[in-house]
């Protein structure tokens, strides 16, 4: 049985008529992409095409300002399922356009590189759950305050100190496998002397020690 919203489930809410909804009012949307047409018509759902028509220029002008995801200030954009590359196609496009954006949730999306992505005033910035090895293939931040790197595949601190001179006050890097390196936390601390909490733990007096000075205590001085 076919419901009467069946054949809107492909459909952006941009496709659906008779509404003002700007892209910075939403706060959660789901951005991927639906199946291609030759999907469509393998899964016997050919019927939901009738909605799809040839896009002009000015309505793809007004798709434009429609979304209007320039001026997003917070945005959730987790969980979007992105099992084909024209979907994250379409979801690097949106992240591309997020000038404004200060608060931002990218947890559980598969991802693996957005270094070609800048974030100008995003200071909070939530990638748990996906698959980056290194801190070179996040998005430039500036701005960044906040930072929640857990359970991803970071393997190395390396590039951590490019954060150096930003704001950044707390990191989590929880559940990767730079978190078992040998003086873990000093490390972090060092190439970040702006940094206040690590892992949901405050900056303690041992973490202030400097790497090596362990190395120093273990000399002794023959007379």
């Amino acid at each position: 049985l076919k419901l009467p919203s069946d054949s809107f489930k492909y459909l952006g809410w941009c496709d659906i008529e008779d509404h003002d909804v700007r892209g910075n009012q939403l706060h959660c949307p789901r951005v991927r992409e639906g199946p291609s047409e030759e999907e469509l018509f393998f899964r016997g759902e050919e019927h939901t095409l009738k909605k799809r028509k040839q896009v002009t220029d000015t309505e793809k002008w007004q798709r434009k300002l429609q979304e209007n995801w320039e001026n997003c200030a917070e945005l959730n954009l987790s969980f979007q399922d992105l099992g084909d590359r024209y979907q994250v196609e379409n979801f690097k496009r949106i992240l591309q356009t997020l000038i404004r954006v200060e608060k931002l949730w990218l947890v559980d999306n598969s991802l693996t590189d957005l270094s070609a992505i800048r974030l100008p005033r995003c200071r909070e910035l939530n990638v748990n759950k996906n698959h980056f090895t290194s801190f070179k293939q996040l998005p430039k931040i500036p701005q960044i305050q906040h930072l929640s790197l857990a359970e991803n595949n970071i393997m190395t601190l390396s590039g951590i100190s490019d954060f150096r001179h930003t704001p950044l006050e707390s990191l989590v890097l929880k559940r990767n496998p730079c978190e078992f390196q040998e003086r873990y936390r000093q490390l972090v601390f060092s190439s970040l002397p702006n940094l206040k909490t690590l892992d949901g733990i405050p900056k303690l007096p041992e973490d202030c020690s400097p790497p090596d000075i362990r190395f120093f205590f273990k000399m002794c001085t023959i007379l």
